[in-house]
């Protein structure tokens, strides 16, 4: 045999190994659970869980939860829970989520909670609005900020936006619960009718003619962010009332969209408090 041909073998079985260790790894880190009806979901980790559970309108299906994590949830006798629940080892939770999801030892099944109608928008003063913001950890970052800053409503498209999920709600860190998700069809109709209510609609652009704080007026502000990459959409650029940028000092003229969503939410609070 060749140098060449043991060079190759030794290469070859070299590759065989990773790909042997990477059906492993996905054997070990892919939930095989069965899939949830439409209207329900598995939301996991102890501030999402622990947010669910203190949402009365959150209706809970069943839970799965390690020792350590019912005692950090200062839950008690899981018997004494209006919904089943088991006390499991982690890899029992892995099964259901996969284990790359960072879970810390509970999970809950449980019914989404429904989007309303703009109609529901009632007195709020700010709302944040997403032009086809697709990453559901950008989103749920999004809603921690939002809830941090009040914001009254997050207000997405009915298609390309992501839907309730574990990973969505585990990147809110519990604020998920605690903000009202508005769905709309038609996002510049949409626009029009917080017009109608009064609402100044500012989309952030990198090439804004004007820094935001000096963009803003009214007493009703709705901030419209775009998706990552290609930011606002021509025809939601056409219908805010205005576009308004951050100034960025640094070399760097953008920040990931759950970063600007933060930044300007500040940004448009001060401006209300100071009216």
């Amino acid at each position: 045999m060749t140098d060449d041909k043991k060079a190759g073998s030794a290469k070859d079985s070299h590759y065989a190994r990773l790909r042997r260790a990477h059906r492993e790894r996905k054997q070990v880190t892919e939930p095989n659970a069965p899939d949830l009806p439409e209207n329900q979901v598995r939301l996991y980790g102890l501030h999402t869980v622990r947010a669910a559970l203190d949402n009365p309108s959150r209706k809970i299906l069943r839970m799965m939860v390690t020792r350590n994590a019912a005692q950090r949830l200062e839950l008690g006798d899981l018997e004494l829970l209006p919904f089943p629940a088991e006390l499991v080892e982690p890899k029992a939770i892995d099964a259901l989520v996969g284990s790359d999801a960072v879970h810390q030892g509970v999970v809950v099944e449980a019914y989404r909670r429904k989007a309303k109608a703009l109609s529901a928008l009632g007195e709020a003063n700010l709302v944040l609005v997403l032009d086809q913001v697709t990453d559901p950890h950008n989103v749920g970052a999004i809603m921690r900020s939002a809830v941090a800053f009040d914001v009254g409503a997050l207000v997405t498209t009915t298609r390309h936006s992501p839907t309730e999920s574990g990973v969505l709600a585990k990147s809110a860190s519990g604020a998920l619960e605690h903000i009202d998700h508005i769905e709309v069809r038609n996002l510049a109709a949409a626009l029009e009718d917080l017009h109608a209510a009064g609402f100044q609609t500012v989309g952030l652009d990198s090439e804004g003619p004007a820094p935001l704080e000096e963009t803003l007026s009214g007493e009703r502000i709705a901030l419209v962010l775009g998706a990552e990459g290609k930011g606002l959409r021509q025809k939601t650029r056409e219908t805010v009332t205005a576009l308004a940028r951050l100034d960025m000092p640094g070399a760097i003229r953008s920040l990931n969209v759950s970063n600007a969503a933060a930044v300007s939410l500040y940004v448009a609070r001060r401006a209300l408090q100071s009216i």
